[in-house]
């Protein structure tokens, strides 16, 4: 994403800490206070660790309680196996890198690390888009539910999935067609790591990536919603003449709990990634002038949505609520009553 447009002098090299201090060719290290340093690690490792270990955690409850194996919970599994990947395999060097301002791992895992990135990324998203199309389904189309959503048939396109986003990732870095036409102002020195783009792949990844699928869930949420009030307005009619007063409270409490959820849904995908698609697509046009502390705080915004899925699609379930309560008791703190827990 950054850009080296200024050449150091031998003489501001030599007041300047380097990457690689034996290499006349190192590039310039980052200069932050210790204190700094300290409260960035912390909080990156604090979150790296609620990501790996809420993702963990659902794909231990999912994989452990048959109950809980139907097509949209494969879609959460897949999706918490994509996230707790993100924390493992990705996060803990973007943070090194982001803090030190340094890659220390050579240009072969530069390349391996991007694409890594680059495919997870584009693989949440596309998952979190395959929950929504669920759910429209479940919601809209409920007496066709069954017929339509089958474990073999999200099988079938979650590795679909993983594939494209495999395929299109690897094949952008290892290719290095985003960065034609930047050859000479791309940085050459050793212990620069990151993933460039020109314009014309800025607009390709970013409708790719993002703003078809999330035109896609916003669609299909926005759909729900509706069909939601209207099926409330439909039962409380239906039974308004028993029990008219309580009908009509139950009616405004599901509409509010149904905006509730789609709004926290679309709320923090649209919070975490938006910020991010949005630099990336305007900075190529910008003489890519963005500052690249900036670029890696709107990495970090968007890494912030694999920690909160397992909140969001996990956590807010009462059977995942139960699940996790019979997990934790029984495994982690080893509590005798916790056989007594029903699902």
């Amino acid at each position: 994403m950054d850009i080296l447009m200024t050449n150091m002098t031998e003489a501001d090299v030599k007041d300047v800490l380097l990457c690689f201090p034996h290499q006349p060719d190192s590039c310039p290290r980052v200069h932050r206070f210790s204190v700094l340093k300290f409260m960035m690690y912390a909080f990156m490792l604090v979150t790296i660790f609620m990501t790996v270990f809420g993702n963990l955690l659902v794909i231990i409850t999912i994989s452990h309680f048959k109950q809980l194996h139907s097509p949209t919970n494969l879609i959460i599994l897949s999706l918490a196996l994509v996230d707790c990947m993100m924390g493992c395999l990705v996060m803990p060097f973007t943070m090194v890198r982001w803090v030190e301002g340094c890659w220390f791992l050579g240009d072969f895992f530069c390349q391996i690390h991007s694409s890594l990135d680059m495919t997870i990324s584009i693989a949440s998203i596309l998952h979190l888009c395959l929950v929504s199309v669920d759910r429209y389904v479940a919601i809209c189309e409920p007496l066709q539910y069954r017929m339509k959503v089958t474990n073999s048939k999200i099988a079938v396109c979650l590795i679909t999935m993983w594939l494209f986003s495999l395929t299109f990732s690897f094949g952008i870095v290892i290719s290095k067609v985003n960065t034609l036409g930047l050859e000479t102002m791309i940085s050459s020195c050793v212990g620069y790591c990151a993933l460039t783009f020109n314009r014309q792949w800025t607009l390709v990844a970013s409708v790719v990536a993002f703003f078809i699928p999330g035109t896609i869930m916003s669609s299909f949420y926005l759909k729900i919603f509706f069909v939601a009030r209207k099926q409330a307005k439909v039962m409380s009619e239906r039974t308004a003449v028993v029990k008219p007063s309580e009908t009509s409270h139950s009616s405004e409490q599901r509409e509010r709990k149904a905006a509730k959820t789609l709004g926290i849904v679309m709320g923090f995908f649209l919070l975490c990634w938006l910020p991010f698609f949005m630099a990336n697509l305007i900075d190529p046009f910008l003489n890519f002038m963005t500052p690249v502390d900036v670029f890696d705080a709107l990495i970090w915004l968007a890494y912030f949505n694999s920690m909160c899925n397992p909140l969001i699609y996990g956590f807010f379930y009462p059977r995942f609520q139960r699940a996790f309560k019979i997990i934790i008791s029984r495994y982690v703190l080893r509590l005798s009553d916790a056989n007594n827990l029903i699902l």
